[in-house]
């Protein structure tokens, strides 16, 4: 058994045509304490729904899809024109609320070992369009740090976005995996992003994931290493002493972060698919977060009523802005332009305009490259 950052990883499976990129082979290398199983097809070795989602196993693929792609957001609600590059899938950490459990049949801790070898595609798509920003993160389907002292990921991400002074990284992350940034030449264009919570929520709801205040010491250290930092509060969840909680919250952010070295902070609510609701109940029964009324909203998913989401976002809202003495870039995920207006007192007026405020953000703190 390996642990990385006190994940414990039991094996490895190896599937079909993984064995020809070198990165396989560093990492088995790098964990050669554990055994390395053959799998000749995705759905050799796969497990009971119950195990847990096999979080304990790593499996090494050679990915066959589209590894730049966008954000799967709805036409009925306000997107930011985020991309996503695929770096993996699922995750070490194991959230009550985590939208992963519903999204994948597959389980088991997946890393696309032929990222390298497909930047060239990536690159295609980037190079083509030079007047254009592209905000590229590798956070939506895994956390983009909890596995970096595996695949070192960032070091090869953060080297190649290098390169086009038209893109910006995100990485995403509930960790305090930093090490490796730390060591990167390059600060540019690289923005490295908490998912934040209450400390309610972080300590009952998000199981492996260091505290509030853990994620936000990291977040200092990154800031005084000249990162940009982002946060994103989302999902943000009613439970009992909710204003409480998340006022303490943003009373760690004043101890530790200056606000002028915040790129973002974007604000969803609770939602879900309605099959996540039956896999929440089993995998963990004593959750608080369905005890709560939810309506089915215009994706399909189910979400609060929209007088506690404008109760949440303008809480938040003004709390944010009034420790940072300015607007910090707030923006809402997937939300409509009548709760936008409602929460925040302005709205983008639709995904493009939502897009063109984010570019905004990135040319006050890149103004000189973009």
């Amino acid at each position: 058994m390996n642990k990385i950052m006190g994940y414990k990883i039991k094996k490895i499976l190896q599937e079909e045509g993984a064995e020809y990129f070198p990165l396989t082979s560093d990492i088995e290398n790098r964990l050669n304490d554990l055994p390395v199983l053959n799998c000749n097809n995705q759905d050799d070795f796969l497990i009971d729904e119950t195990d847990d989602m096999d979080k304990q196993t790593l499996r090494l693929i050679p990915f066959k899809g589209e590894f730049l792609k966008p954000c799967p957001g709805t036409n009925n609600y306000i997107c930011c024109g985020y991309m996503i590059l695929n770096i993996g899938t699922n995750c070490p950490l194991n959230c009550s609320y985590c939208i992963l459990q519903a999204y994948f049949n597959k389980p088991s801790l997946r890393i696309f070992v032929n990222l390298e070898d497909k930047l060239n595609e990536v690159a295609e798509l980037l190079d083509k369009s030079p007047e254009r920003i592209f905000r590229v993160g590798t956070g939506e389907f895994t956390d983009s740090l909890a596995l970096d002292d595996i695949h070192k990921f960032t070091t090869l991400i953060t080297d190649f976005i290098y390169a086009r002074r038209n893109t910006v990284i995100e990485y995403k992350t509930k960790t305090t995996e930093i090490k490796r940034l730390l060591t990167l030449k390059s600060r540019e264009r690289v923005i490295v992003s908490w998912s934040l919570n209450s400390p309610f929520i972080a300590a009952h709801e998000e199981h492996g994931a260091p505290s509030i205040e853990q994620r936000l010491i990291a977040a200092k250290t990154c800031q005084d290493e000249g990162y940009i930092t982002g946060f994103h509060f989302d999902p943000l969840i009613i439970h009992d002493d909710w204003k409480e909680y998340y006022s303490k919250t943003i009373e760690l952010m004043a101890k530790y972060l200056r606000p002028e070295k915040i790129i973002w902070i974007s604000m969803g609510c609770m939602r879900f698919l309605p099959s996540l609701k039956k896999i929440i109940l089993n995998r963990h029964p004593e959750s608080i977060i369905l005890n709560n009324e939810f309506i089915y909203g215009l994706d399909g998913k189910q979400r609060y009523f929209k007088p506690l989401r404008i109760e949440m976002y303008s809480f938040l809202g003004k709390l944010l802005k009034d420790w940072a003495g300015f607007d910090p870039g707030l923006y809402l995920c997937m939300e409509s332009d009548e709760i936008w207006e409602k929460s925040l007192g302005w709205s983008p007026g639709n995904s493009e305009g939502l897009s063109n405020y984010l570019d905004g953000r990135v040319r006050l703190f890149w103004s000189t490259t973009i």
